[in-house]
């Protein structure tokens, strides 16, 4: 049998569906907290530290791509350059901010390829404290030496620079961009593969390194090509060869070095991409992922980059990581066979 109304029972009826609106309305609130956080992202400006000295090869990719990333996301993309321990000084200052996409690194195969197996002693682990977000661009490194010593000494190509190496062990000072780097690398399986003796002096960036080269301070670099490229088209600097594995077509005129002092197996290339502390969200990364591609597409930057000797990339977190999972395995075995060391 129906219970009667009453004004008593209409009451507690009506404030037990207010009451269940209400909760319904707060449930719903706490669900749409996370898709509001996320879509606030970027609310301030984001910093892309560049673990190197300003005007390097890593200084020009990153603030190619900056001002691409603070007009797709309303939000500056400030970089903070902070060279030493060849990038690891910077990199760790990355893996240890908080994962909320507001601090990136421009990564190199030094800092999550090559140091790793150089360093006893790494402040961060370059595949446990971060999440990849894409490959930039991949570069060739140069062989050049200062113009007027090649001239003065007679070297004029790959095979007269071993021979006068081999006859004056020593005698000659190799620059890089800091150890660990791809630059230091280059000039470390030189040695190896050719029974040459080098002085290296690591510096704090390729700038720093490249400025004393082309003063006459030291002689010999294997430059990442982009930052080398202007000293070569000036004539400061003489190219002998690229370190890849095939020809640039940005250096056309420049033989491999596997092809020009027959050094069979020898590569040695950088590349450069973008990094967040681990635990950032996907979301966060997948959509810098693809503003970064999309940016790397518009002919202005993809030309310009190519014209540099870079290879733009854009590729997904997934490809990035396995390129650094294969890095580190690849660059452990060449830092054992060429006994490098940091020095």
């Amino acid at each position: 049998m129906p219970l009667k109304s009453t004004p008593r029972r209409d009451w507690l009826r009506s404030s037990a569906s207010r009451l269940g609106l209400v909760s319904i309305a707060v449930l719903s609130g706490l669900a749409a907290l996370p898709a509001l956080a996320q879509s606030a992202w970027p609310s301030k400006p984001v910093k892309i530290i560049v673990p190197f000295a300003a005007g390097g090869t890593t200084d020009i990719l990153a603030r190619a791509i900056a001002p691409e990333l603070s007009k797709a996301f309303g939000q500056p993309f400030v970089i903070d350059n902070r060279g030493g321990a060849g990038g690891n000084l910077g990199t760790d200052v990355v893996a240890k901010s908080a994962p909320d996409g507001y601090t990136l690194v421009m990564g190199t195969v030094g800092t999550h390829g090559i140091n790793k197996a150089l360093y006893d002693k790494m402040p961060f682990d370059p595949v446990k404290d971060f999440a990849p977000i894409t490959l930039v661009a991949g570069v060739p490194n140069v062989m050049v030496m200062n113009a007027e010593k090649a001239r003065a000494l007679g070297i004029n190509s790959v095979p007269d620079f071993i021979k006068y190496a081999k006859a004056n062990p020593g005698k000659l000072n190799m620059a890089s961009s800091g150890n660990g780097t791809s630059i230091h690398m280059a000039g470390e399986l030189f040695k190896s593969m050719t029974g040459t003796f080098m002085v290296h002096f690591p510096y704090r960036g390729s700038n720093p390194a490249l400025l004393d080269l082309v003063g006459g301070n030291m002689d010999l670099m294997f430059d990442n090509l982009p930052s080398a490229m202007p000293h070569i088209k000036s004539g400061k600097l003489k190219a002998f060869a690229v370190t890849s594995s095939q020809r640039s077509a940005a250096l056309p005129d420049a033989p491999t070095l596997e092809d020009a002092a027959k050094l069979k197996g020898f590569e040695a290339s950088s590349w450069f991409g973008l990094l967040a502390p681990a635990g950032t969200p996907p979301e966060i990364i997948n959509r810098i992922q693809q503003e970064v591609a999309k940016s790397l597409n518009t002919p202005a930057i993809k030309e310009k980059m190519l014209a540099q000797g870079a290879i733009p990339s854009g590729n997904t977190p997934q490809e990035f990581a396995k390129l650094i999972d294969s890095e580190i395995t690849k660059w452990a075995k060449v830092v054992k066979d060429s006994g490098a060391k940091v020095d």
